[in-house]
Formats: C-alpha cells, sequence, structure tokens
C-alpha cells in the first residue's frame, strides 16, 4: 500500500487497523506511565526539601540573637532558595504528569493553579527556565553578599569562583530567553498556518 492510501485508509473514520497495530498503538501510549514512579520520586524529594527548609529555619529562630544582619540575611535566602527548588519541583511534577501522563482532572476544584489551565510542553519549558534563573538569582545574591570576605583565610568563595557564578547565570538568562523567543517564534508561525 501507498503512503498515500495509507495516510488516508487512517483518517477514514471507518477504517479499522490490524490488531498488531493496535496492540503496539496501545503500547506505545500506555509506555507513558512509566513516568509514574519518577514524579513519585520527585515527591519524595519534596519531603526532603521541607526537612530542609524546617531545618534552616530552626537554625536561624535559634540563632537569631547571634547572628548579625548579614548573617540573618543569609538565612533568609536560604529558606528562599529552598522554597524555590521547591516550588520548581511542583511545576515538574504537577506541569509534567498533566503533560505527558494523564490529566488531574481539576477542572472546577478552588485550589487548582491558575498556570495549570494553560499548561504545555512548551508553557513549561518556559516556567522552569525562569524558575532556574530566580533560584541561580538567590546563590549569585548570597555570593554577592559574602562577597567581602574574598580573599581572607576561610573565605567560602574565590574571585574566579564569583566570576563562574556569573558566568553561569548569565548563561542560564540568555538560555531563558533563547526558550522564550524561540517560543514565540513556534507561536507566530503556527499562527501563520
Amino acid at each position: 500500500m501507498s503512503k498515500s492510501k495509507s495516510s488516508a485508509a487512517s483518517s477514514d473514520p471507518a477504517y479499522v487497523p490490524p490488531p498488531s497495530h493496535r496492540v503496539v498503538s496501545a503500547l506505545i501510549f500506555g509506555s507513558r506511565w512509566l513516568q509514574l514512579p519518577l514524579y513519585l520520586g520527585l515527591i519524595l524529594a519534596q519531603c526532603v526539601y521541607v526537612f530542609v527548609f524546617l531545618k534552616e529555619l530552626w537554625h536561624l529562630i535559634t540563632h537569631a540573637m547571634r547572628f548579625d544582619e548579614q548573617q540573618i540575611m543569609l538565612g533568609v535566602l536560604a529558606l528562599i532558595d529552598v522554597v524555590m527548588i521547591s516550588n520548581l519541583l511542583i511545576m515538574v511534577i504537577v506541569g509534567g504528569y498533566e503533560t505527558f501522563v494523564s490529566r488531574l482532572r481539576l477542572e472546577g476544584h478552588p485550589d487548582q493553579p491558575e498556570w495549570l489551565d494553560h499548561v504545555n510542553a512548551s508553557v513549561l519549558k518556559i516556567k522552569l527556565a525562569m524558575a532556574i534563573v530566580g533560584i541561580s538569582s538567590i546563590h549569585l545574591l548570597k555570593t554577592f553578599i559574602e562577597a567581602r570576605t574574598l580573599g581572607m583565610p576561610g573565605a567560602v568563595n574565590t574571585a574566579e569562583g564569583v566570576m563562574w557564578q556569573t558566568i553561569i547565570h548569565i548563561v542560564f538568562i540568555l538560555s531563558a530567553v533563547g526558550i522564550a523567543y524561540v517560543d514565540r517564534l513556534g507561536l507566530a508561525d503556527h499562527k501563520g498556518h
């Protein structure tokens, strides 16, 4: 059968594919469920981040009287960092499951995240890229706050380390802009057709 006849047959509503085709199609479509353990694993990672957050918060509270302003600021930035990574996990878990595995069936649920209404692989990529830029920004801010100790004994960072962290952050920003630009080109091309 030629390619044009094959595509015409498959678009015909009365066409019934052979049993072997249906089995292969069902197997391929069902393979999406292999991602379920990955998303469940990310939920466990989320639990670890809740523990890390509570540990950091306890450390900040119990040492608040001894910490100076810079140490408190670094403690708060550490908490924000954990929250942003946790948000990234939620976006991957919920958005990835909804996009690649199965619908969550949340229509009408009062707690449904607003961004989930229009999630697809493209939107998810952009949201993840922006979350990574945000996390990188927090790390870079922490580094800049600690920069006054550069060159001193026991300094956490080196000048070269700060430079590389800044370069990597710029690469993350350029990557996010590139992803958004390519997505915009795809939308414009899609609207043109």
